[in-house]
């Protein structure tokens, strides 16, 4: 009686204290978003070239200024004498603007009349600030107070596309959270049928969000760690699903012990001493994938390792302290109005039929197994093939512009697109150079060569009193701004600058390219390199955690190669629906490494649930007896985490960032494939196949 009370107390104390956590994390939520940086220069290694022009260009200009660019549009001739009066009659209205960025390089500028007369454009400069929202409603308040009839106008530029991103990832703290927690709330009461149940594993999840982020936010407010509005979403997603995934395996051994011990304090001792290790292992797998990307040459990825990893910690700690003394406080009560009877006898018997109380479909799955392992694991294995040939090779992940990752078409977006068709497309996003001063005029004159380049002028200041404009020159060097005819970031963007990176090195060995579409171009480049170099590093510390956990080397290869091909199945068939169903433009490179950091570390986490239990029935009886017990049991429960897994990533998908889309999709399907198909058939079949030869070399100590 009185080591039951010290467990109770203990039980209390656990969950004082994530109580108290929840009550420091939970005002947190609202002020995390305050230190996102989503500025792609920031993504950036200290050595690419456009972040060393970053570093440069305030020697030259005001460096914190963004141009919004007002574009003005019309059926007829737009250059009337009403028009006119009414854009020049912005200008002095315009420098009422919050935040308005006038230097003696820059000020607003216009209204500069198209080739065509239909169209008309205005320059704002704003300044860089983390929330550029009032200047950019000033403005269009300004704009549309008294507009003639007839004429059309848009914020864009690059402060109307900045703002336009604000506005997409406003919805990370609210919308997001509030989809991912319902969605598992449904999904748990259709699966458990149990009023109670779902709300305590919501709380778990809830609770390791708050502890999570108030870590975040602490190592962040100190810069120890770097924020985006990317990796926020990722990290509210994880959470929940990963502290979903862990509680659902928890409860899972909960319910078994409750049939096999009459005492519910011993079936949460039991229920621990069982789950520890199984999920210690998971939460390893997803950590070290995760801590991969400290590898990344990208600082947007390097931040995200350490911050998802905080993650998985804190919903470790929370799923196996607090969670278990939940269900210590409500025991069988914990699933009601289903009643959890006492059955010592049924957990006795060993044969399958017996475990149709924990799932009839999942016995009667490993009854198919048992009769047609080798066909299943054959078909299946080549069926994924032949669609990884056919499929993945489509996958497009070349990169997009930043028009193209903001999903729903919003003013600064169409007004970006419409540029182009009235003005060079480049307007506003100049191709950033720095050179010597004595090489300007020999490379401003092989870019006049160019027809891509519409004008280049070197950065000037503008002297009041003898109206003349004198180059900036610093350290012996200018800038020069460039306006090319191709949209900023498009691929012939990109290809320009390539080439100019090259040709114009002959003029000046240390010149530097710079700009938006260098930037994205620096981006790709690295996104590229770290899918080659993370893959292999990620592959190899999962599979020697494998190795330790199952005491095997052929077993843990078995499980790393079904992820793999579970990987590049879900590749290839995002490939089809993004390129078929979802008509989206492509894809950014980063997308397959964070699809396989997820997939392949919680792929394996599926794995290790379903592997450690066939461990442990196949030393109690022969190996093959175990596969399909094993399969038996955690069917059910691994398939439930899946779809919950599955809901939560996909409740990425309401931000509408096609970045977090195409994850949302990838992520969700992929682990429906893994759980209902790879893990299921296809790892079982293959254990089956190979009976007591998968725990190589320690075959001879099982049956």
């Amino acid at each position: 009686m009185k080591n039951r009370k010290n467990y109770y107390l203990l039980a209390f104390v656990l969950i004082g204290f994530w109580l108290v956590v929840a009550g420091f994390g939970g005002p947190t939520f609202g002020k995390i978003s305050g230190l996102s940086n989503n500025a792609e220069s920031s993504f950036l290694p200290k050595t690419a070239q456009s972040t060393l022009v970053e570093n440069q260009i305030g020697n030259f200009s005001q460096s914190n200024t963004l141009p919004a660019i007002l574009l003005f549009t019309s059926q007829k001739a737009i250059k009337s004498s009403v028009n006119n009066a009414y854009l020049t009659g912005l200008i002095p209205k315009l420098s009422l603007v919050p935040d308005l960025a006038i230097s003696k390089t820059s000020a607003v500028v216009g209204p500069i009349y198209s080739a065509d007369g239909f169209a008309a454009e205005i320059f704002v400069p704003i300044k860089a600030v983390a929330d550029n929202t009032p200047s950019i409603n000033a403005i269009s308040k300004i704009i549309n107070t008294n507009k003639p009839v007839g004429l059309i106008s848009y914020v864009t530029g690059p402060a109307g596309i900045v703002n336009a991103f604000s506005t997409a990832f406003n919805g990370i703290n609210g919308i997001l959270t509030y989809v991912a927690i319902i969605s598992v709330l449904v999904i748990l009461l259709l699966v458990y049928r149990s009023l109670l149940l779902p709300f305590l594993v919501l709380i778990s999840a809830i609770f390791a969000l708050s502890g999570s982020i108030l870590v975040v936010f602490a190592l962040a407010s100190h810069n120890i760690v770097s924020l985006n509005g990317e990796s926020q979403g990722i990290l509210s997603i994880l959470v929940i699903g990963a502290t979903t995934d862990y509680s659902i395996l928890i409860l899972s051994r909960f319910k078994e012990k409750l049939h096999e011990f009459e005492s519910k304090v011993e079936a949460v001792k039991q229920t621990l001493f069982a789950s520890w290790e199984p999920v210690l292992a998971a939460a390893s797998t997803v950590v070290a994938a995760l801590l991969g990307l400290l590898f990344s040459s990208l600082n947007s990825n390097r931040s995200l390792g350490p911050i998802a990893a905080i993650g998985i910690i804190v919903s470790f700690l929370v799923a196996m302290t607090f969670f278990p003394s939940l269900l210590l406080i409500f025991g069988r009560k914990a699933f009601w109005p289903l009643k959890v009877k006492y059955q010592p006898d049924l957990v006795k018997k060993e044969n399958l039929s017996s475990y149709n109380v924990y799932s009839r479909f999942w016995s009667k799955v490993a009854l198919f197994v048992e009769k047609k392992y080798r066909l299943i694991w054959i078909s299946l294995t080549v069926v994924l093939l032949v669609l990884i040939v056919l499929a993945l090779p489509t996958f497009k992940a070349s990169g997009v512009t930043q028009t193209e990752t903001i999903m729903g078409n919003p003013e600064a977006v169409q007004g970006q697109n419409l540029v182009g068709k009235y003005f060079p497309a480049g307007s506003g996003n100049p191709v950033e150079i720095i050179a010597r001063q004595t090489s300007a005029a020999q490379i401003i004159s092989e870019l006049s060569k160019n027809s891509a380049v519409s004008s280049s002028l070197v950065v000037s200041s503008f002297n009041p009193l003898t109206k003349k404009a004198t180059p900036i020159v610093y350290d012996g060097k200018v800038l020069i701004q460039t306006t090319i005819n191709y949209q900023a970031q498009s691929t012939p963007a990109q290809n320009f600058i390539k080439s100019i990176r090259s040709s114009l090195k002959q003029y000046d060995p240390n010149v530097l390219v710079g700009g938006n579409t260098a930037i994205q171009l620096d981006v790709n480049t690295a996104a590229s390199r770290d899918l080659h170099v993370i893959i292999p590093i990620v592959l190899t510390v999962i599979l020697v955690i494998l190795m330790l956990l199952l005491r095997s080397i052929l077993a843990p290869i078995v499980l790393i190669l079904s992820v793999v091909l579970s990987f590049a199945s879900t590749l290839a068939i995002s490939a089809l629906f993004f390129n078929h169903v979802f008509n989206f433009p492509g894809s950014d490179p980063s997308v397959p490494l964070f699809g396989f950091i997820f997939l392949v570390a919680l792929g394996v986490d599926y794995n290790i649930f379903l592997m450690t239990r066939i461990r442990e029935e196949s030393i109690r009886h022969s190996t093959r007896f175990g596969i399909l017990k094993g399969l038996s049991m955690t069917g059910s429960v691994i398939t439930s985490a899946g779809i919950v897994l599955a809901a939560t990533f996909a409740a990425l998908g309401v931000i509408p960032i096609l970045f977090l889309a195409e994850i949302a999709f990838i992520v969700a399907f992929g682990v429906l494939l893994d759980t209902l198909i790879i893990r299921s058939l296809l790892v079982t079949s293959i254990s089956y196949d190979l009976d007591k030869k998968i725990w190589w070399p320690n075959q001879k100590k099982f049956k």
